[in-house]
């Protein structure tokens, strides 16, 4: 029998974003495969209905409900669907020990529980489910279409695999012998760690970066430390457990993408220093109902909240895809 911790959740709004009038907001719980203790807030649209569409939502990797994921999930929600947007296991308000891992496995089977609680509502039709990933949950998002054909269409925003980044590196600069050298630092650490009964964390977000880093590198600095820094945010603290790595090192995802038949959207700024995941990731899918868009201008965190002036996230085309999909 499954059963659910009792978590402490916020009552307060305190997310990155203002809270909208004309949208229902709860915080709600439920539990994983695993027995780990999901906490959401779901938005719910104004204009009542006995079954509504639905979407689960999440990502960054490393981010919180709090920060771009609500957004996605309130907007979805003005635009008539009923959303939740959840922390992943072991991270924000969510439950699991140790805090501050990650592992595919774990956070596929997340996004599989947000449609079991999904599709236990009254007020769903569990016929018209649909998920939204973000970054590093873009890829995560794809892998869980692989498997769960109840996902009626799945949006894929600015996509990071994380398996792929983690062990070859951003644009797969790693040689085999980096790659080795990794291997055996992480599993020193794991002693370290055993040791000292606590896991490490490896830092979130530069605070303090230099004049000549790379463009994703500021970007990254002057959303999670600027204008959406969250206390519950790994990225915008301490970052993951350097050991949740490990996972992820050994773990292709996307193997299984070719036999997704439902609809996937992946969505990608023109600029974006990630491009490439997404467009890699487009080319593992069959049928005609997939679709790449390219968002002019933008980079990869101007579609975590559209950018200093808002404006960069293609919420008309994900509305769009979803109801075709759903139709």
């Amino acid at each position: 029998m499954f059963k659910e911790e009792k978590l402490e959740l916020v009552k307060e709004w305190d997310k990155c974003f203002p809270k909208d009038e004309n949208v229902g907001h709860k915080k709600i719980t439920f539990h994983n495969r695993f027995g780990i203790t999901l906490a959401a807030d779901m938005y719910i649209p104004k204009e009542k209905k006995e079954k509504y569409p639905a979407i689960a939502v999440c990502g960054a990797f490393g981010a919180v409900k709090e920060q771009h994921s609500g957004l996605y999930a309130q907007e979805m929600a003005k635009r008539g669907f009923l959303t939740i947007a959840f922390d992943p296991s072991f991270t924000g308000e969510s439950g699991g020990y140790p805090r501050y891992v990650a592992s595919p496995d774990i956070n596929t089977e997340d996004f599989q529980a947000a449609v079991d609680y999904l599709s236990c509502l009254d007020n769903v039709d569990s016929n018209k489910i649909s998920i939204i990933g973000i970054c590093g949950w873009g890829g995560l998002a794809l892998n869980t279409a692989s498997i769960d054909t109840r996902i009626k269409a799945t949006i894929c925003v600015t996509p990071y695999n994380m398996s792929r980044i983690n062990h070859y590196g951003y644009f797969d600069s790693n040689s085999e012998e980096d790659i080795y050298k990794m291997k055996e630092e992480l599993n020193k650490q794991r002693i370290i760690d055993y040791k000292n009964g606590t896991c490490e964390l490896g830092g979130g977000v530069l605070r303090e970066v230099p004049d000549d880093a790379p463009e994703f590198v500021k970007g990254y600095n002057a959303y999670y430390i600027g204008r959406a820094y969250h206390k519950r945010s790994l990225n915008s603290n301490g970052g993951w457990n350097k050991t949740s790595a490990l996972s992820f090192i050994n773990t292709k995802q996307h193997e299984y993408a070719y036999e997704i038949k439902n609809p996937v959207l992946i969505v990608h700024g023109e600029k974006a220093h990630s491009r490439y995941f997404g467009e890699d990731m487009f080319k593992l899918l069959k049928g005609d109902n997939k679709k790449l868009l390219i968002v002019p201008n933008a980079d990869h965190c101007d579609l975590y909240d559209g950018g200093i002036n808002h404006d960069k996230i293609p919420f008309d085309s994900i509305e769009e895809f979803i109801k075709k999909s759903l139709n």
